[in-house]
């Protein structure tokens, strides 16, 4: 069993059934979040930022805000705001740290 396949209920399967593969990159993202440590730009395709610099992998920061695990902490912004994770993306750190 490869790690990233822990994250998912099933092989195939990701925790908030989105199509979204946590991979090891894609856990780091969610555990930056969590930490207060990102923002996000308010558009269709959600670029994420890490301690003030663009993420290496904006493919899978748009995966995870379309999957449903990060949103802007602001409704109805502009710009770059605050990230927070939605409770898909808790419940896939929670699943990492059980582990």
């Amino acid at each position: 069993m490869t790690r990233s396949s822990r994250f998912t209920k099933q092989k195939g399967s990701p925790v908030s059934g989105s199509g979204v593969e946590l991979t090891h990159r894609a856990m780091a993202m969610l555990r930056a979040v969590a930490a207060g440590r990102a923002e996000m730009s308010c558009s269709c395709e959600p670029d994420l930022f890490v301690d003030g610099f663009a993420c290496c992998d904006q493919m899978t920061a748009h995966a995870l805000a379309h999957g449903g695990y990060v949103r802007p902490a602001a409704d109805g912004a502009v710009g770059r705001v605050p990230a927070e994770l939605t409770e898909a993306g808790r419940a896939a750190l929670e699943i990492t740290l059980a582990a």
